[in-house]
């Protein structure tokens, strides 16, 4: 029986408009009283039904909700038989609960884009070599995909055969398509706007990258803030709190009709849902803009943020470093590279990568007894010859000696702005290569930006050594540099800054970095959407698009004031309203009414502007731009 009035308050605030109107006309034209009483009546039972209804179910969990101040006004309103109140009153209340959720869910509508842009279905190839649609949760690992023009991207893969392009929007917030082709990664969600591919299915399901983003963006939804969970604790007493008042007025005014309008003035509504719309609406814009802020409180301490510490490789820089210069020192030159590459072909590192690309063909040796030492290098058996492979300090580690043609040269490679590879063979230093990575288009005019935004304080933290630190640094016009830093020693650092009362975020690629991003207070990482990258930060900058840094730091900027205003425009309304009970003649329960519901659409409009926040002026210019600006 409760659930039909609940069903039906569209219905029922449509019907009470009606009635009264009817009421009000046969009141003042056909001057019939009994026939607008019976018409407003009506109007007020079927209009205080659904909020009675909702007034019982939060006391039974012992809530004092908005239901229940509204339920005690109206059927106070009805026992002094003022029916007029009572009618407008619960019609307001309906109808702003319409418009209510009508705006919300506009204001939802980013997260909702998303959740409809998941793929339902995919092309799989049979036994038979032949391709069937089929549900995309039928999709496992290892499968072969058809993806044909104007088709969603069912899951995160790589492309084998064909060629075309994607747009990667719902992934990266960029709209640009990109050009895809074999070898080509490809992201659930995405959409090919033109060619034929076929893909292999690496991750499927949740595990894809939208799969992850829409799970992030939801939970980050329903997270609260220390600001909303203060205004849930504030509300469980002040709700208790106007309920005492109108009593206290009653008993020494003994006019119920003012103890009645002070409990439809003090409703606490705009106050209530001020903030989680903010927190919602700029979670929704950051998911539109590829930059995934895991929750309201990451909004709030990210808004705070004064320094930024980053790390140099995968960051500041592209991530795929060349190898600029080389020295050799004696043995048998093409021997001590193949023992080289043998050693580099176990790491993963960047500069490993680069070391292989310059050796390039060779005799690959097999390598035993591998031992990887933390921020120094890899040691390992290759061909029976013990093999360091490292930067100068794992050399001094080891004992092996560096004469002086090595330390001029590791001074000059250092100088010249150079990661350094230095490989020993039998205890003797053999060969020791220079590589450098470029710096990432477009980094130093966004790091401007952060200034203008507040950050005074822009540090970079790096396992290289510090001339190439230095380098980075002054390119970039940075606070501070520091070189040669082991992953605990990044955490320190960060540590340090903390105990001096900066609020800080760290800036990395996800991988190596995790207890940085773990320890700062905003955690950011570079990356597309890699598992680790996600699990481990706060912030996710997808795409490792840099540019959208800014974005994110003005948008948690406007989002932290956007529900100061909120709640500043919910307490000054109630404020004004109770005051004018006590000092005007023209307040009444149905003028609160209104502007209380009136209070409620103010602080969702004002939400709803963050959906369309972008950086003004030349942040926006710097934001959008489409050419990549050249490094210095």
């Amino acid at each position: 029986m409760q659930r039909y009035p609940l069903s039906k308050k569209k219905t029922i605030t449509v019907v009470s408009g009606i009635l009264i109107l009817f009421g009000f006309f046969t009141h003042f034209t056909l001057g019939n009283t009994g026939m607008a009483e019976g018409a407003l009546i009506l109007a007020s039972v079927m209009g205080a039904a659904p909020i009675a209804i909702q007034a019982v179910q939060a006391l039974r969990v012992k809530v004092v909700s908005i239901d229940v101040l509204v339920t005690i006004a109206v059927i106070g309103a009805f026992l002094i038989q003022n029916y007029e109140e009572s009618a407008v009153v619960t019609f307001l209340f309906l109808f702003g609960h319409y418009l209510e959720q009508r705006t919300l869910n506009q204001t939802r509508s980013a997260i909702k884009e998303l959740t409809e842009m998941a793929p339902e279905s995919a092309w799989v190839q049979l036994v038979d070599g032949e391709f069937e649609e089929m549900d995309v949760d039928d999709v496992d690992e290892g499968d072969i995909l058809l993806v044909k023009t104007g088709a969603k991207v069912p899951v995160d893969g790589t492309v084998l055969i064909g060629e075309g392009h994607i747009n990667e929007a719902s992934i990266t917030g960029e709209s640009v398509p990109v050009n895809k082709a074999a070898g080509s990664e490809v992201f659930a969600g995405t959409i090919l706007e033109n060619g034929m591919i076929q893909i292999r299915a690496d991750k499927v399901g949740e595990d894809t990258t939208f799969g992850k983003i829409i799970e992030l963006v939801e939970e980050a939804k329903d997270s609260k803030s220390e600001a909303e969970r203060f205004i849930d604790r504030f509300s469980t007493y002040y709700t208790p709190a106007v309920l005492i008042l109108s009593f206290v007025v009653w008993l020494i005014s003994r006019d119920v009709e003012l103890a009645i309008t002070i409990l439809v003035l003090g409703c606490p509504g705009a106050l209530v849902i001020g903030v989680p719309v903010s927190n919602v609406a700029g979670i929704g814009n950051g998911a539109r803009h590829g930059v995934l802020l895991k929750g309201s409180e990451v909004i709030q301490d990210f808004s705070k943020v004064d320094t930024i510490v980053f790390d140099k490789t995968g960051t500041l820089t592209t991530g795929n470093p060349t190898v600029a210069e080389t020295a050799y020192y004696g043995g048998d030159k093409e021997e001590a590279l193949g023992y080289l590459a043998s050693v580099e072909r176990e790491s993963d590192h960047p500069l490993a990568k680069a070391v292989l690309e310059e050796i390039g063909d060779t005799t690959f040796w097999n390598v035993e007894e591998t031992e990887v030492v933390k921020g120094g290098g890899i040691m390992a058996n290759v061909n029976g010859h013990r093999v360091v492979v490292g930067n100068a300090a794992l050399m001094e580690r080891e004992g092996i000696p560096l004469n002086e043609q090595a330390q001029t040269d590791i001074h000059r490679f250092e100088q010249n702005g150079n990661s350094l590879v230095l490989a020993a063979v039998d205890g003797e230093l053999q060969v020791l290569m220079g590589i450098r990575d470029q710096i990432r288009p477009g980094v130093k005019e966004n790091l401007e930006v952060l200034k203008e935004l507040g950050v005074n304080h822009l540090v970079v933290l790096s396992g290289d050594n510090q001339g190439t630190v230095d380098r980075v640094a002054r390119e970039l016009n940075l606070t501070e540099a520091h070189g040669h830093m082991l992953p605990e020693d990044k955490a320190a650092y960060i540590e340090k800054l903390q105990q001096r009362g900066h609020t800080v975020a760290f800036v990395g690629d996800g991988v190596n970095d995790s207890p940085s991003l773990a320890l700062a207070d905003i955690g950011i990482a570079m990356g597309s959407g890699t598992d680790v990258a996600i699990e481990t930060s706060d912030v996710v900058l997808m795409n490792s698009d840099f540019s959208r840094l800014p974005h994110a730091l003005g948008l948690t900027k406007a989002t932290a004031r956007n529900m100061i205003q909120n709640i500043l425009i919910a307490v000054g309304v109630v404020l004004v309203l109770l005051s004018s009970v006590f000092f005007s003649d023209w307040m009444n329960m149905s003028i609160g009414m209104l502007v209380h519901e009136g209070s409620i659409l103010v602080v969702i409009f004002n939400g709803m502007r963050l959906l369309r926040y972008r950086l003004k002026g030349r942040r926006t210019q710097l934001f959008s731009e489409k050419e990549p600006v050249k490094a210095a």
